[in-house]
């Protein structure tokens, strides 16, 4: 999976005017509201929500997934947002979080869900990209870094 079929450049924010997790989460899910990718911004919002309460989405290495499914998406959608200052998430590993990357999904499509999180988690595993898009300054710059790395397969 290509993770740019389900990202472009208005779904990244950088950086986010929250500084906590709970409303970066509402934060981003503004940002594919704006971009017309959700229709019922409060139901996924809620989604989003209720699964990060299950177990953060703080993976480690200063990156949080958070992911949710709900009905009011045509397709899955990402959007990226990058806090001014690294974030506390509660993260596995301790560390605050310097890239959220929320996914978002129809209820029916569980395995392109299940594809776009391992996609995020084997590019971000990539310790000289993972580097480059923490540093990465403004939303052109991340979506750039992504656009190189996917074209590399």
């Amino acid at each position: 999976m290509n993770l740019l079929d389900i990202l472009s450049p208005d779904c990244i924010k950088s950086p986010l005017v929250s500084d906590q997790k709970r409303p970066a989460i509402d934060e981003l899910v503004d940002v594919l509201a704006r971009a017309g990718r959700v229709k019922d911004a409060p139901a996924l919002k809620e989604a989003v929500w209720a699964r990060e309460q299950t177990r953060t989405t703080g993976i480690g290495h200063g990156l949080a997934i958070p992911h949710g499914k709900c009905s009011g998406l045509a397709s899955l959608a990402i959007a990226i947002g990058k806090p001014a200052k690294p974030m506390e998430f509660g993260a596995i590993d301790g560390k605050p979080v310097r890239l959220i990357i929320l996914l978002a999904s129809p209820p029916d499509r569980t395995s392109d869900h299940i594809q776009a999180l391992a996609r995020v988690s084997r590019l971000m595993t990539l310790e000289e990209f993972r580097e480059r898009i923490y540093a990465a300054g403004t939303a052109d710059e991340v979506y750039q870094l992504l656009q190189a790395q996917e074209a590399q397969g």
